[in-house]
């Protein structure tokens, strides 16, 4: 009931109105989003580059209605790719397929995504192409976006990567799939609510299948990512790669703006290299709402986050206390009984 809730709530006008329209909430926001401009996306990314850690900028929007959406997707898209070359930012960019038009039409999408590339592929520097990620959704989009990166592949584009999700009981199949392809991959849990005969339910299910992923594609991948916030599965990742003789700049890890800022710290004093996933757009309450609802915990995850943070960040505490009242808030969005008109 609580998903179907937050989902209603990602698409009322009403309840953007009021939780927009509260300090507090995007107060909350600002600490997740790094704002609705490009310009705010960039200045986030020099401040992380400045720390040692690079970034993924990805402008919020999933799936689009029409075909002229899908083509302004591809250009903000373009335009993100030329202000990190021309402000010298250490980063790339993720997209969703289905803010590029993949719901609408195919052909469409792999239009987009290919002019994307090309420019990504010419703003490189002597180092080589700025890369780019296909983000992945849900499992009605799995199988469609690791072809449409093979598609591209076999067309010469070696900039381009995605995203499995260990929660996937195809997930295996998948890894050894993409390592044939070369192409590089980001691991992750998943957070989409899935039906079991295609997802495990149980977490520790998830986590023992993202170990085991994550150990094949550091001894096999092409430069893996290994997104999680988990310190557990990190310290796993990190014996076992000093085991097994793995060089720290033959991966990284990867984790969300505004969550864990001290674990990433660490990590890169430490030698490693740490990506910063950093999303922008003014689309920033149904990406929060959305997160929410593919599981109503993260909000919590997302508190205790700030929380361990308190020993370095003065303002962790309240911050962890303004996710509480959020959650409040959204509750009485909910549940508050609706006024029924006369007939």
């Amino acid at each position: 009931m609580l998903k179907q809730s937050l989902l209603y709530l990602s698409e009322s006008p009403a309840a953007k109105k009021v939780v927009t329209g509260t300090p507090l909430s995007r107060k909350l926001a600002q600490r997740f989003v790094a704002g609705d401009t490009l310009d705010d996306a960039i200045e986030a990314a020099r401040v992380l580059n400045a720390a040692g850690l690079s970034v993924s900028l990805d402008f919020l929007g999933e799936s689009v209605a029409t075909r002229e959406e899908a083509d302004e997707a591809a250009e903000m898209a373009i335009r993100t790719l030329e202000a990190i070359a021309a402000q010298g930012i250490d980063g790339n960019i993720s997209l969703k397929p289905t803010q590029l038009g993949l719901d609408i039409d195919e052909e469409m999408c792999r239009r987009n995504v290919e002019r994307v590339l090309q420019r990504a592929r010419e703003l490189g520097d002597g180092e080589g192409e700025i890369f780019v990620r296909l983000d992945m959704e849900s499992t009605a989009y799995t199988e469609r976006t690791i072809a449409l990166v093979e598609e591209l592949r076999d067309s010469g584009f070696r900039n381009v990567g995605t995203v499995l999700q260990s929660y996937l009981h195809r997930t295996p199949a998948d890894v050894e799939r993409l390592i044939a392809l070369g192409t590089r991959v980001r691991l992750v849990k998943g957070a989409y609510k899935e039906p079991d005969e295609v997802a495990f339910p149980d977490k520790a299910d998830t986590d023992r299948k993202y170990v085991e992923e994550m150990e094949r594609l550091l001894q096999a991948g092409t430069y893996p990512a290994i997104a999680t916030h988990d310190e557990e599965i990190i310290r796993h990742a990190r014996r076992f790669a000093w085991d097994n003789s793995i060089p720290k700049e033959s991966f990284e890890f990867q984790m969300l703006y505004g969550i864990r800022r001290d674990l990433q710290t660490r990590l890169r004093e430490e030698g490693y290299n740490v990506r910063v996933y950093v999303p922008f757009g003014d689309s920033w309450y149904p990406y929060l709402m959305r997160r929410l609802a593919e599981r109503p915990a993260n909000v919590l995850f997302m508190a205790g986050s700030i929380l361990r943070e308190s020993k370095v960040q003065r303002f962790a505490r309240p911050a962890a206390l303004g996710a509480g009242l959020l959650v409040g808030a959204l509750a009485g969005l909910v549940m508050r009984p609706r006024r029924h008109r006369r007939p």
